[in-house]
């Protein structure tokens, strides 16, 4: 059981599709000491897989599944009759939990909401259909609505006998404090360069090295996203986003204007979502400009530092990532309640040169 689209066609699509990726990068030891406390009969009800987004913990989660479902078999190859039930959704002591399609939207809902969380509860109750484990994966945790969160807690306070819970969270802070307390925790670090550098040629040979290096350096340890960056067009709209602010206080209100309305199309969806990542990527490095005197880390692309430096001189440190915040708060709320996105982008801009002026 499980929600999801078709199964990938590609390499690429494969990378970011968890449940049907057979490769596990840079987290063997974690999955090694999962493995160890299964075969010790010493499993917990409910595992916490956190770090940030893209780095491959609903992989782990997945092939974590895999193992438990096969009866703790080492090796659950692409051709095994397991894994093929899994990639598809189709295991019935499998079920996962993440946002749903929002058909009115024609996008993802923003939030899992409590039919979602109720959905295990009627999932436990089930005997399994192999006498094994029953397994439940909710992909983005903290996406959780108060009232689901508060139907999980209900689930961990009385957890079924041979039932598993793998929640997987890229922000485990924003989950109740009681559901936190109620896991055992497995965090995640993120990739290093040289790993997702190496990834990204095996998944996206026809890159040129000058972009591979680019995107490597732009993904914050994230394989997933380093993929959506080069997917979505990432160094280009970073180039724009950066040329745009290098005008500020005086922006071309001309070229913004079409920028919001081109990236708030419908058809537009992944390109807006990431040109909002990149924003906040690069406020955040104004923000660490600020406080540093210099910029920090490598430039990506050229004039880069010295933009940034420019306006980290504009306003200290905590204005700036004050104002981060609040734009971040902007994007999710224009997401939630379908606002008009273009205008939201004009906004976050003009946010931006109000407090460099």
């Amino acid at each position: 059981m499980a929600r999801g689209g078709e199964q990938p066609q590609d390499a690429t699509a494969a990378a970011l599709a968890p449940r049907a990726n057979p490769d596990l990068v840079g987290h063997e030891s974690a999955e090694r000491e999962l493995r160890r406390l299964a075969e010790a009969g010493r499993l917990p009800h409910a595992i916490l897989l956190s770090g940030p987004r893209g780095i491959g913990k609903a992989t782990l989660a997945f092939r974590f599944a895999r193992f438990l479902l096969a009866n703790g078999d080492h090796s659950v190859d692409p051709e095994n009759g397991v894994f093929h039930r899994v990639a598809a959704g189709g295991h019935a002591d499998l079920l996962t939990v993440e946002r749903a399609y929002d058909p009115r939207r024609r996008r993802l809902r923003s939030e899992i909401v409590v039919e979602d969380a109720r959905e295990i509860t009627a999932f436990f109750r089930l005997t399994a259909a192999e006498q094994g484990w029953r397994i439940v994966v909710v992909d983005g945790a903290e996406e959780m609505n108060r009232n689901a969160a508060n139907a999980l807690l209900k689930i961990l306070e009385e957890p079924p006998r041979q039932a598993l819970l793998l929640l997987v969270s890229h922000s485990p802070g924003r989950l109740l404090p009681t559901i936190r307390s109620r896991c055992r925790r497995c965090p995640l670090v993120p990739l290093g360069r040289v790993l997702v550098t190496r990834l990204l040629r095996r998944y996206r040979p026809e890159l040129a090295q000058p972009e591979v290096e680019a995107l490597a350096a732009l993904s914050d340890g994230s394989i997933g996203r380093a993929l959506e960056l080069a997917e979505a067009g990432g160094l280009a709209l970073y180039r724009s986003l950066l040329e745009m602010l290098s005008q500020i206080p005086r922006l071309d209100v001309i070229r913004l204007h079409a920028f919001a309305e081109q990236h708030a199309r419908a058809d537009a969806e992944d390109a807006y979502r990431v040109g909002g990542e990149l924003l906040l990527q690069l406020l955040a490095r104004i923000a660490a400009c600020s406080a540093r005197s210099q910029p920090s880390g490598e430039e990506i692309i050229g004039g880069e530092d010295e933009a940034i430096r420019r306006l980290a001189a504009r306003a200290d440190a905590a204005r700036w990532a004050a104002l981060r915040e609040e734009i971040k708060r902007s994007f999710a709320s224009t997401d939630q309640l379908n606002l008009d996105r273009t205008q939201a982008m004009l906004g976050v801009f003009f946010a931006i040169e109000e407090l460099a002026r």
